[in-house]
């Protein structure tokens, strides 16, 4: 992976994944523009199966200004899918990332241009000042907490979605089509050039976002299972244990060391068949599905630059394609 360029002399695609923010779109797209104008600039938006209107809006930006590309998912598909789409296709060396909510003001981004500058391959964006709920600052911290501390998982510290990456980094990661596409735990394990920068934050002032604690706690889970087998072994140690205790009372209730009726006897041998299995379950999903194949990602329906023919859902002369 070269070292040289950088995105003042190279050029800067700004990934901007979004669903259903519609009432973001043409402010965060000003901003951006006023804020990075003098870069040889692309902007990408990655519209993730929004259904307010958010795709007309872009395709407005799009007709007006050719810097302005686009991609559109035949349905929902999430966070992980909007942004990788956006880092396979960007078309400039360098991907800036930046959330159609506005919480990261555009003007930071010069922060981590300039950190790129000593020869980082990824810069991350730390908030200090993060202006979220409470639930979400304790959720966050306990998760990085975890994480890092307890399960031992290399992750750049306190770092946000809010990143500057090489394009040719980013695309690697995303070409992995790993289970669980855990993008700030892939960059350690692909290169130790990466660093933090703090940054500035800010509250959203339109739209709702999209990130409650059902999506954190899944978020979490993925990356805790995904990039370590502590949990796991864990699980499968306690199964282990359980079983082999629901046997030794079964037994002893058997044999009449301990007191107790046949069900209770046939409920522990149950527990015990149950347990085991559990274990075994668990350490053969992580063995074995751990080099399976897993569905595409993401399916395109529209896109203003070319897409590979993998990423369609159906070919671009299908009648149920966009115009």
């Amino acid at each position: 992976m070269s070292a040289s360029g950088h995105p003042d002399d190279t050029g800067l695609t700004v990934v901007v994944p979004c669903y259903n923010e519609v009432d973001n779109l043409e402010h965060s797209y000003a901003e951006i523009v006023s804020e990075l104008g003098e870069f040889d600039l692309e902007l990408l938006y990655v519209d993730d199966g929004s259904t307010d209107g958010s795709l007309d809006v872009i395709r407005r930006l799009a007709d007006s200004d050719n810097r302005v590309q686009y991609i559109s998912f035949t349905r929902n598909f999430g966070f992980e899918a909007a942004f990788s789409a956006g880092y396979r296709y960007a078309g400039k060396p360098w991907i800036l990332h930046v959330d159609a909510d506005q919480q990261f003001p555009a003007a930071e981004a010069h922060k981590l241009i300039a950190a790129a500058k000593a020869g980082y391959d990824a810069v991350f964006g730390v908030r200090t000042n993060r202006q979220d709920p409470v639930l979400r600052r304790w959720g966050t911290a306990a998760f990085h907490f975890i994480g890092r501390k307890l399960l031992r998982i290399e992750l750049p510290p306190g770092a946000t979605a809010f990143r500057l990456v090489r394009t040719e980094l980013a695309r690697r990661i995303v070409d992995l089509e790993l289970g669980t596409p855990y993008f700030l735990a892939t960059v350690p394990r692909l290169t130790s050039r990466y660093t933090t920068v703090p940054v500035a934050h800010r509250a959203r002032t339109r739209g709702k976002s999209k990130v409650g604690m059902s999506f954190l706690s899944s978020h979490a889970v993925e990356l805790f299972v995904g990039f370590s087998r502590r949990l796991s072994t864990a699980a499968s140690v306690a199964c282990l244990l359980a079983g082999g205790a629901g046997l030794v009372t079964a037994l002893a209730g058997a044999t009449g060391l301990l007191s107790g009726s046949a069900l209770t006897v046939t409920v522990l041998l149950l527990l015990t068949a149950s347990l085991t299995a559990t274990a075994l379950v668990v350490r053969s999903l992580v063995v074995v599905g751990a080099g399976q194949p897993r569905p595409r990602q993401f399916y395109v329906r529209e896109a203003s630059i070319p897409v590979s023919a993998a990423d369609r859902l159906l070919d671009p002369s299908s009648s149920l394609e966009s115009a």
